[in-house]
C-alpha cells in the first residue's frame, strides 16, 4: 500500500493563535470554521429594551405616594421600574421601611446603589436588574408604580396573583382601568392612585 501522505494545514482565524490540523492529501475540501469566534445573536440573547424610559418622580409626589400607602417601618416596599431608586430610598430614610427596586437598566441600578449608600440606607434597600414581569414580588407589603396605563393593565393579574391580601399598590399618574382606586390624590397637577389587594 502506498504510504499515506499527510498535509499539515495551518490556519489563522480572526487573529487567534495558529491551530494545526492533519488532513490526508486527496481528501475532499474541508471547510474550516473557527467556532470559538462565531457570533450568533438570537432573539432570546438580545438585550431587552425598557418599555418605559426613566422619568424621575418629583419629591413631593414620592412623599405623597408613600404617605397615601401609609408606609411604616414594618413594610417592605417594592418599586417596579425603580429608576435611580428614589422611592425605596425615601421609604427607608423617612419611614424605616425595607425596600426593593426592580429596574431593567443596569446603569440605573448602579446609580440607585450609589444613591442608597449616599443616603445611608444601603443596609435597608436592594436593587435588582431584571424584568419586573419575571420577578417574584410576593414579599411586598407596598408596591409603587410609575409606568404606563397599558403596562399597569398587563401587570394587574400578576399583582392579584402574587401579592398578599391587604398589600397596598400606589401608582403615579396612571390608573388600572376597571380596577377602581380606593383613594386618589392630585399632587402638582398629577394623579396618585391607591388600591389594596382584596381577599381571595
Amino acid at each position: 500500500m502506498p504510504s499515506a501522505r499527510i498535509a499539515l494545514v495551518l490556519f489563522l482565524s480572526l487573529g487567534a493563535a495558529p491551530h494545526a490540523r492533519l488532513f490526508p492529501l486527496g481528501s475532499p475540501p474541508v471547510e474550516l470554521v473557527a467556532s470559538s469566534f462565531r457570533r450568533t445573536v438570537t432573539a432570546s440573547q438580545a438585550p431587552r429594551t425598557p418599555d418605559v424610559h426613566f422619568v424621575p418622580t418629583p419629591t413631593a409626589v414620592v412623599d405623597a405616594m408613600l404617605e397615601l400607602a401609609n408606609v411604616t417601618a414594618s413594610d417592605v416596599v417594592y418599586d417596579l421600574g425603580s429608576g435611580d431608586g428614589r422611592i425605596v430610598i425615601a421609604a427607608a430614610r423617612k419611614f424605616g421601611a425595607r425596600g426593593v427596586g426592580i429596574e431593567l437598566d443596569p446603569q440605573l441600578v448602579n446609580q440607585a446603589n450609589r444613591n442608597a449608600r449616599k443616603a445611608g440606607v444601603a443596609d435597608k434597600v436592594s436593587f435588582l436588574s431584571a424584568d419586573l414581569f419575571n420577578v417574584d414580588i410576593s414579599e411586598a407589603t407596598v408596591v409603587t408604580l410609575y409606568l404606563l396605563r397599558s403596562i399597569n393593565l398587563r401587570l394587574q393579574p400578576k399583582l392579584m396573583r402574587e401579592l398578599k391580601p391587604g398589600t397596598r399598590v400606589v401608582s403615579h399618574r396612571f390608573d388600572m382601568g376597571d380596577w377602581k382606586p380606593e383613594r386618589e390624590l392630585t399632587v402638582r397637577g398629577v394623579h396618585v392612585y391607591l388600591w389594596t389587594i382584596p381577599n381571595r
